[in-house]
């Protein structure tokens, strides 16, 4: 295994941003925490503001917060009666909502974090990673897709939403299990990419959705390799960017169940309007170009 702090070292450099996160999976999660902690040993302002509870499946239902129920939140991180929203009692950066995932980002985005940062809005929204992955038709329920595509189409943050198939839920002071820290990685390195692309950092109104497969094959991260894929399959849809010698992009499933060797993540470009993949080659190629530095082709 190896530190956080190796894990940032290992990213390329990237200017330091103010960057929202959230979840499904609850503010007290394993792979949300590692992510967060990545993040801040790369330099980067990162506050999160996460659900109280697991809403796993949740989509995009938001409601105004509630007190903690009489067991408290998740994984004895806070006691039952705690206001509807509140912080870490040594780290004011770490914040749970007693609600939804977009209500979470929601409170995040216009509350918690300008009142950290002086006042600034965050430049970057990131969700996850998920416990279990989120693709195809498990998209539009997913509550960490639901808070990302909030942020990107309602308050107009560029916003990516990570999803890794392996894992349970794991509570943030238990051992960091292996796959939490290599989810964190290769999502700090999508990130970075992201980043060091320049601004704007996706077109308005898009975001990407990011799946990482089993840890079980591939247990180091520079054996990961990243591919340009669809939501959906877009049978009836125009063509897309010329990419890796085809003007159709394979799907997140059919290279999530690729038989061929490697382990591939998938990284797609969603339509925050309606969460199906960005079906304008243009905008496909923007993305294209941002992330080229990391991208490969399936063999």
């Amino acid at each position: 295994m190896y530190s956080l702090l190796l894990l940032a070292a290992a990213a390329p450099f990237a200017q330091a941003v103010r960057i929202i996160q959230s979840n499904d999976d609850g503010w007290a999660e394993a792979n949300v925490r590692t992510f967060f902690n990545a993040l801040n040993a790369a330099g980067h302002e990162a506050v999160l503001s996460a659900p109280a509870e697991n809403q796993s499946g949740t989509g995009s239902s938001d409601a105004t917060p509630t007190t903690v129920g009489s067991d408290g939140c998740q994984f004895d991180s806070c006691p039952g009666g705690s206001p509807p929203t509140g912080a870490n009692a040594t780290d004011p950066r770490l914040n749970y909502v007693n609600s939804f995932p977009v209500t979470s980002i929601k409170n995040g985005i216009s509350v918690t974090a300008p009142k950290l940062w002086n006042g600034a809005a965050p430049e970057l929204a990131l969700t996850g990673p998920n416990v279990g992955s989120n693709i195809g038709i498990q998209v539009p329920f997913s509550g960490t897709v639901g808070a990302a595509v909030y942020a990107a189409e309602t308050a107009q943050i560029p916003a990516i939403a990570f999803s890794g198939q392996t894992g349970d839920p794991t509570a943030w002071n238990a051992e960091t299990p292996l796959h939490s820290q290599i989810y964190a990685d290769l999502a700090l390195n999508v990130t970075t990419t992201i980043i060091n692309s320049g601004k704007p950092y996706l077109p308005p109104n898009t975001f990407l959705n990011v799946n990482f497969p089993s840890v079980s094959q591939c247990s180091d991260p520079s054996q990961f390799k990243y591919i340009f894929t669809r939501i959906n399959l877009g049978l009836f849809s125009a063509a897309d960017a010329d990419w890796c010698g085809s003007t159709r992009l394979p799907t997140e499933s059919s290279v999530i169940l690729f038989k061929g060797s490697g382990c591939y993540v998938t990284i797609s470009p969603g339509d925050a309007t309606d969460k199906t993949t960005v079906n304008d080659a243009a905008v496909q190629t923007q993305i294209i170009n941002k992330l080229k530095p990391i991208l490969s082709c399936l063999p």
